[in-house]
């Protein structure tokens, strides 16, 4: 089945490093198609993140308090309330997704907030796991973001996070990884997962394809903060 032409214009534009305040307008106008859009894309990212994440919850997860950061239209919040997620809490820099992820009636709390130009909202330690799926690429979410992500992270919670393999993420691919090993280094969290998936979406071109499979592949981390604050490096 070929995309639809609109499809792979609204992912192309998005993705295409325009400044943030063109980037936002991009969004706000994609959000009334997006879920469509992505189920033409096959988009697995929310299913495999959140299957990740409760599969590693040490219990049941109704209590805990989830923050999906880049939240969109809600996609992830549907799959973790599938897997018994209750509390959940949203960010996003886009007013229109952010109005449809409000439709959904899953998050207790939504926020507005452009990830890499401001602090989260809220103060440290308060969430049980955070979520970032789909907003770790080239053009949009900064990886120095991540020290913020674990700012808000209480002690023994979880972090999972997605990025995509396709040859024009792989530049920011290995500066993900660069950051995500030095905080493992530094003892301020531990890997317990790196799992690359083929299937990750279908490829909106050819050259962005995996081996000719007419998809991109993919891959979900998950870590845990470390109970105990590292030593400062003298």
């Amino acid at each position: 089945m070929v995309l639809p032409s609109g499809v792979r214009e609204r992912v192309a534009a998005v993705h295409g490093g325009s400044a943030l305040p063109e980037r936002l307008r991009l969004y706000d106008g994609w959000a009334t198609d997006y879920d469509q859009d992505v189920a033409a894309l096959e988009y697995r990212a929310p299913h495999l993140a959140a299957a990740s994440l409760a599969f590693a919850f040490p219990a049941a997860p109704a209590g805990a308090r989830l923050l999906d950061v880049a939240c969109g239209t809600g996609l992830v919040a549907r799959e973790l309330h599938r897997r018994g997620f209750r509390c959940l809490h949203g960010v996003d820099g886009s007013a229109g997704m952010l109005e449809r992820a409000r439709s959904t009636g899953l998050y207790q709390e939504l926020r507005q907030c452009v990830l890499g130009w401001e602090p989260l909202p809220g103060p440290a330690e308060q969430y049980d796991a955070v979520t970032v799926v789909g907003a770790l690429g080239e053009g949009q979410v900064p990886s120095t973001v991540l020290p913020e992500l674990l700012r808000v992270t209480k002690p023994g919670g979880f972090l999972c996070l997605t990025t995509r393999s396709n040859p024009s993420n792989l530049r920011y691919k290995r500066e993900l990884e660069a950051e995500l090993g030095k905080l493992e280094h530094c003892g301020a969290w531990q890997k317990l997962l790196a799992q690359e998936v083929e299937h990750w979406e279908r490829a909106i071109s050819e050259e962005e394809s995996t081996r000719g499979t007419g998809y991109i592949s993919g891959v979900v981390y998950l870590y845990q903060k470390c109970p105990v604050p590292p030593l400062e490096e003298e």
